[in-house]
């Protein structure tokens, strides 16, 4: 796969760009740019970010390797994240994450072999109010249990969307 934005994506970069007084302030956009079209950061998409900003491949480097919402390696189609702390921790959000590895077959980090879901525990969502939370790609669901989660997961499973 080649790595280059299209001509609308080089238009958002612009208006991304457009929105800081210094280049290097738009590089997070950019980066989920980046990600949300290429699926990961590699290597080859900080070379292509670092020359599209004129910015060392170094300190993009630094920035993906930092920022845990960037991801460093291939994921499933549906990335699966799971609060484990205070809050959803007390109202079963690690039972939660321990279920979802079970009932996918992977540890925290991977992806399933048919490359559809991947699993990774996370620190706080700022869902307190609500938790236990997931997160699947950019869909938050809130208030969750062991069956709701089965109910997502079949939905999924079977195309039928992210909505419960």
């Amino acid at each position: 796969m080649e790595i280059k934005f299209d001509e609308n994506e080089l238009k958002r970069v612009e208006e991304i760009k457009a929105k800081y007084p210094q280049t290097q302030a738009a590089l997070m956009g950019v980066l989920w740019l980046a990600q949300k079209k290429f699926g990961w950061i590699s290597k080859e998409v900080i070379e292509y970010v670092a020359k599209l900003l004129d910015l060392p491949p170094s300190h993009v480097d630094g920035v993906v390797s930092f920022y845990t919402m960037y991801f460093k390696k291939p994921m499933g189609k549906y990335h699966i994240q799971v609060c484990t702390n205070v809050s959803c921790m007390l109202r079963g959000g690690e039972e939660i994450y321990h279920h979802l590895c079970e009932s996918l077959g992977i540890k925290n980090g991977e992806v399933t072999p048919d490359g559809l879901f991947s699993i990774e525990e996370v620190e706080c969502m700022g869902a307190c109010g609500g938790a236990p939370m997931i997160a699947i790609n950019e869909d938050y669901y809130e208030n969750l249990d062991i069956p709701l989660v089965d109910q997502l997961l079949e939905k999924l499973k079977n195309g039928n969307g992210t909505s419960l």
